[in-house]
């Protein structure tokens, strides 16, 4: 039995772990980071800044864990989606990565849609276009930065480049290609159609494989910069979305649904077909096999509005108290609204412009009633995504919480009464680390697949958090006042 080595490449952090192949960690090591924002709309963030986190990360678990790491199998990844790294001909960056929080390029998305009709586009990608994705960044870098655009001999997402760095070899996978929205998702591949279509040259794309593909080798320079042993094999990885799922267990159409907080927040489900809304509120994606497809309703801040209100509007030092506090204050936080929209809305309105709000402040509300409006605001945001898989004919047999939201005992409350459903939990804690694992344990054949394998790796929780009926009553009230915040203020403040 192996041991194999998961890095999940996020936001704000970059996390390593050390798992046995039966599913035991041995341990974990975080090494945290920001982004930067040089101008209004604008997110960042340096790829050296990335990799430096990865060695440290990795350099911690060989320190700490050095006769395991020395029998180390496989290693996989996790990354942040949609985001685009520009390389040039020495496969160098040349610039920072352009990341998914950005919503500078609204008006080449514009552009695009009028070379490619909106539902013709649409039908092809599955999803609506986005500020962030790679190919609206992309299309700004073309027009604003031509002389980067021309210098670009390739394209890829942060942690293709990290793998680049590890084994020297450059390719993409499907799950954060279809995330690039220049990829046919129901094919698997390119579409060189669109790409045309654009103009942009079909040299920068590189070839793509599945997550569990062999990638390549740890190089004897990776080797000496991180401590890992040369020769040791690497999974292609996944997005991050994904790769939680299969940390999850959802690798097959099992009827099981994740509403997933951690810097942004999303609702998501594995499906046997590449199932879409034909309104394009939501997201279809490339899952790990070619058999496996997911839809996801997401928003851009879900922890993210969290650590806003701690950090610029509290200026508190950490959430020890957070649960406590916003605990004092009723469901509904009375009268209290949080429309989270500080980076712009996803699903279901794909709205750059859109802007978050505080609503129905009066003198009677504290602190607390601050912080639990904001919880309230991340899980609305929820509930608009699990109306679009409704409205698609689509009903949970379970639902699971996951991310940073499944680690507050409040939040876990608060989406029981939401949802009016019961809420499961994995026993894991980094389940974005433990499926881009279950990815390395599956190229390095130690499972047949990926079922197999979290049929072994995946435990869950006995305990379940039920729904309190007085408080899903409540929510329903707010929920219809939070909907129509949106649409009374989306004119005023684009």
């Amino acid at each position: 039995m192996g041991y194999y080595l998961g890095i999940d490449l996020g936001t704000s952090s970059t996390k390593s772990l050390l798992m046995l192949a039966d599913g035991l960690i041995l341990g974990s090591a975080q090494e945290g980071y920001d982004f930067s924002q040089p101008a209004l709309g604008y997110a960042e963030q340096d790829p050296e800044v990335l990799w430096l986190a990865v060695r440290r990360t990795v350099q911690q678990l060989t320190a700490d864990y050095p006769k395991e790491m020395a029998q180390l199998k496989g290693i996989g990844y996790s990354g942040q989606m949609h985001g685009l790294v520009m390389l040039d001909a020495d496969n160098r960056p040349l610039s920072n990565i352009i990341i998914w929080p950005d919503i500078r390029s609204t008006q080449e998305i514009a552009e695009i849609y009028q070379t490619v009709p909106w539902d013709e586009y649409n039908r092809i990608i599955l999803n609506p276009l986005c500020t962030g994705y790679q190919v609206s960044s992309l299309a700004w870098v073309r027009k604003h930065r031509p002389e980067l655009y021309a210098r670009t001999a390739k394209i890829v997402f942060p942690k293709d480049y990290i793998r680049y760095l590890m084994t020297g070899n450059i390719g993409v996978e499907s799950s954060d290609a279809s995330g690039g929205a220049l990829f046919d998702t129901s094919r698997r591949q390119w579409s060189w159609e669109l790409i045309d279509r654009l103009g942009f040259r079909r040299d920068i794309f590189p070839e793509c494989h599945e997550s569990y593909e062999l990638a390549g080798l740890i190089t004897e320079e990776c080797a000496a910069l991180t401590g890992l042993r040369a020769g040791v094999r690497v999974a292609f990885g996944g997005g991050d979305t994904i790769m939680q799922q299969v940390g999850n267990g959802m690798v097959s159409d099992n009827g099981v649904w994740v509403s997933n907080i951690g810097t942004s927040n999303q609702l998501s489900c594995a499906v046997s077909r590449p199932v879409y809304d034909t309104q394009y509120r939501s997201n279809t994606f490339c899952h790990v096999h070619e058999k496996l497809w997911m839809m996801m309703g997401a928003n851009v801040t879900g922890g993210l509005a969290q650590k806003w209100l701690k950090e610029k509007v509290l200026h508190m030092q950490d959430y020890r108290d957070w649960d406590r506090e916003a605990s004092q204050v009723p469901p509904g936080s009375d009268g209290l609204l949080f429309l989270p929209y500080l980076s712009g809305a996803r699903c279901p309105h794909n709205d750059a412009n859109a802007k978050g709000i505080y609503f129905g402040l009066q003198l009677g509300h504290t602190r607390a009633h601050l912080i639990r409006s904001n919880m309230e605001g991340i899980i609305f945001s929820l509930m608009d995504c699990y109306r679009v898989f409704q409205s698609c004919g689509m009903e949970p047999d379970r639902l699971l919480a996951s991310g940073g939201g499944a680690r507050s005992e409040l939040m876990l409350h608060i989406q029981a009464d939401m949802y009016n459903r019961e809420i499961y939990t994995n026993l894991g804690k980094e389940q974005s680390c433990i499926g881009a694992a279950v990815a390395a344990a599956v190229c390095a054949g130690e499972y047949r697949d990926y079922e197999e394998a979290c049929a072994q790796i995946v435990r869950y929780s006995d305990t379940v958090i039920k729904p309190d009926k007085e408080n899903h009553k409540v929510y329903l009230e707010r929920f219809e006042v939070y909907r129509q915040l949106y649409d009374h203020t989306k004119d005023l403040l684009s």
